[in-house]
């Protein structure tokens, strides 16, 4: 099991930008398939984004895909979320993903959140109008 902590998030103005991180512990971080998903109050979690520990990645919805940049840092054993050009529709709660790879190269999917075993507690993000 990997735990995850997830912080960075707040309030912000629309057209601002926040960067979440997500820190890793209790497996090899450089061995894990990371993602960011989100829920909005009354909808459905979505996928963000997902990136593969062999360092591919991808952006689930066509909204975030120039907006959101997913990143990490294997020293730090940390994932990052940057948010840019934030609108009210992006308010939810981000929630960070893990996932020891299967094989080599593997390329993880966000649309696939039952890949995830291991689930940070979500950090809340609101955008203010």
């Amino acid at each position: 099991q990997v735990q995850l902590v997830e912080s960075g998030g707040g309030l912000v103005q629309a057209g601002g930008s926040l960067r979440l991180s997500c820190k890793a512990s209790g497996r090899t971080f450089r061995n894990l398939n990371m993602a960011w998903y989100r829920q909005a109050p009354g909808k459905e979690r979505e996928g963000v984004s997902c990136l593969s520990s062999s360092g591919g990645s991808t952006n689930y919805v066509d909204s975030m895909k120039d907006r959101f940049t997913i990143s990490k840092d294997n020293a730090k054993n940390t994932v990052y979320l940057q948010m840019n050009s934030l609108n009210p529709e992006d308010t939810a709660v981000y929630y960070c993903a893990a996932e020891p790879t299967p094989r080599t190269a593997y390329v993880c999917d966000p649309d696939e959140p039952s890949f995830f075993r291991s689930w940070g507690q979500g950090t809340q993000v609101t955008v203010s109008s």
